[in-house]
């Protein structure tokens, strides 16, 4: 299957195989129900909701900054303050995720952004072999090794996941 065949983003896509990924074109899987939060993709999917990649986008100090956590776990705010010694971390507003990545929020993939962000992963994707990430749209997930998918993504692998209280 093409890059212009896939159910993946087009600009994603691209992305693959620009990275040497193109063989993983061909396993990103489109549903005709939106897979736009974890629960929904990991229903799609028929997988734990914690094999779910999520890609977040905070701001921290108002820059961008890309947060890969499990399904499963909520992002801790004050942790990532802490990991980046920011003074502020926010979660970004629409226009700022889709400027910054050049997706939609929903299916923000892990990689093939717009723009280089700082990228920090949570230590939790490595409970799994495999995890399901957003393919650019909220209708496309792709599966990936956790440590393979954090390298690609260049990020830092960190603890950043909310404790339960």
């Amino acid at each position: 299957m093409s890059a212009t065949e896939s159910p993946a983003h087009p600009r994603f896509a691209a992305a693959l195989t620009e990275l040497g990924l193109a063989d993983l074109v061909s396993e990103v899987r489109r549903f005709p129900e939106a897979t736009r939060t974890a629960q929904e993709a990991a229903a799609a999917i028929g997988c734990e909701l914690s094999q779910i990649c999520k890609s977040l986008i905070f701001a921290a100090d108002g820059v961008p900054v890309l947060v890969l956590m499990d399904g499963a776990s909520r992002v801790d705010l004050e942790l990532v303050r802490w990991e980046l010694c920011a003074a502020k971390v926010t979660r970004a507003k629409a226009d700022v995720v889709r400027e910054t990545t050049g997706y939609a929020i929903g299916g923000v993939p892990p990689f093939g952004h717009a723009t280089k962000t700082r990228v920090l992963a949570d230590r939790s994707l490595l409970d799994h072999d495999v995890v399901w990430a957003a393919a650019g749209t909220p209708y496309a997930v792709f599966p990936m090794a956790p440590k393979t998918l954090i390298s690609h993504a260049n990020g830092t692998l960190v603890d950043v996941r909310e404790l339960a209280k």
